[in-house]
C-alpha cells in the first residue's frame, strides 16, 4: 500500500548520508527519536553530511539536557561544543519539552523536540571565510577540555604544536591581537547578519573563559591560531571535509 516506501535496515552510526542523498536525488530531511546514549554522535554525522549538502534538516527528539546544550547562549554552564557547532552549522530551535509519560517504557528524564535547519555548504563557507572545520575542531577540543581555565591557558599545548614546539613563538601567538575580519564577514555585518555581528574577536580574548566566546568568535580564534585559506570568492571552493566531527570508525571514509 506504500509503493514509494523504502526501508533500510542499518546501524545508524554507520549510515552513509552522502550516498543515501545521491540515491534519493537530493538532500535528506531526517526525522526520528534519537537513542539518548548516541545522540551527539548521530548529530555530528549529520553536521559532516551537511558539508556536501546531503542533509537539509533534522527534526528529532532527544534528552532535554542535550537540547539545552544545543541552543545554549554564551555565559552559561550548558554552553559548549554542541552549542558552537550547531549554532554555526544550522538554525536551531528547541520546539518543546516532552514528558516521560508519553513514552513506553517510561524514561527517567525529560525529552525535547529539536529542529535543525542546516545552512548548507555555501553559507557555511561564508561564515568560516577560509577557516577549516578540522582546525576549529582542534581549537574547541582543547578549550573545552579545560573550560575552567582561561582560553590562553587551555590553548598553550595546541599553540606549541602549531609552532612546531617553539615555546616562545607559541607565547607570542597567544598574546596576538585579533586578525582583521575577512571581507565577506565585514560585508555580512554591514547587511545585518546576526551571526556575523557576533564574530568580532575581543582584544582580551586570551583572558576569557571558553563559554564567554560566541561561535563566530571561535571561528576567528581559529583563524588567528591556525590560519585560513583564501577568502577570495572567485577561487574554487575548498572541501570542508567528509569526516570532521564524526568519529573515524563511524560511516564510510
Amino acid at each position: 500500500s506504500h509503493p514509494d516506501l523504502r526501508v533500510t535496515h542499518a546501524d545508524v552510526l554507520q549510515v552513509d548520508y552522502i550516498s543515501m542523498a545521491k540515491k534519493e536525488g537530493g538532500p535528506l530531511s531526517v526525522i526520528g527519536n534519537l537513542p539518548y546514549y548516541i545522540t551527539s554522535q548521530i548529530l555530528f554525522a549529520l553536521a559532516d553530511a551537511s558539508h556536501l549538502a546531503a542533509v537539509r534538516s533534522a527534526t528529532v527528539t532527544m534528552q532535554w539536557e542535550v537540547a539545552l546544550r544545543i541552543v545554549a547562549p554564551t555565559n552559561c554552564k550548558d554552553y559548549g561544543i554542541l552549542s558552537i557547532v550547531f549554532q554555526l552549522y544550522a538554525d536551531c530551535n528547541l520546539h518543546f519539552k516532552i514528558s516521560p509519560n508519553v513514552f513506553y517504557p517510561k524514561p527517567k528524564v525529560d525529552s525535547a523536540l529539536v529542529g535543525l535547519r542546516f545552512i548548507g555548504p555555501n553559507q557555511l563557507r561564508k561564515r568560516l571565510a577560509g577557516v577549516k572545520p578540522i582546525d576549529l575542531r582542534r581549537v574547541l577540543k582543547f578549550t573545552f577540555q579545560q573550560r575552567r581555565k582561561t582560553v590562553r591557558n587551555s590553548l598553550k599545548k595546541l599553540a606549541i604544536e602549531i609552532c612546531g614546539g617553539d615555546k616562545e613563538k607559541a607565547k607570542e601567538l597567544l598574546n596576538s591581537p585579533p586578525k582583521p575580519l575577512p571581507a565577506r564577514v565585514l560585508q555580512a555585518q554591514s547587511e545585518g547578519d546576526a551571526f556575523a555581528l557576533t564574530q568580532t574577536l575581543p582584544l582580551d580574548w586570551a583572558t576569557k573563559r571558553p563559554e564567554q566566546l560566541s561561535p563566530g568568535q571561535f571561528v576567528e580564534l581559529t583563524r588567528l591560531l591556525c590560519g585560513a585559506g583564501s577568502d577570495d570568492t572567485d577561487e574554487p571552493a575548498a572541501p570542508l571535509g567528509k569526516k570532521v566531527w564524526r568519529k573515524l570508525k563511524h560511516g564510510a571514509n
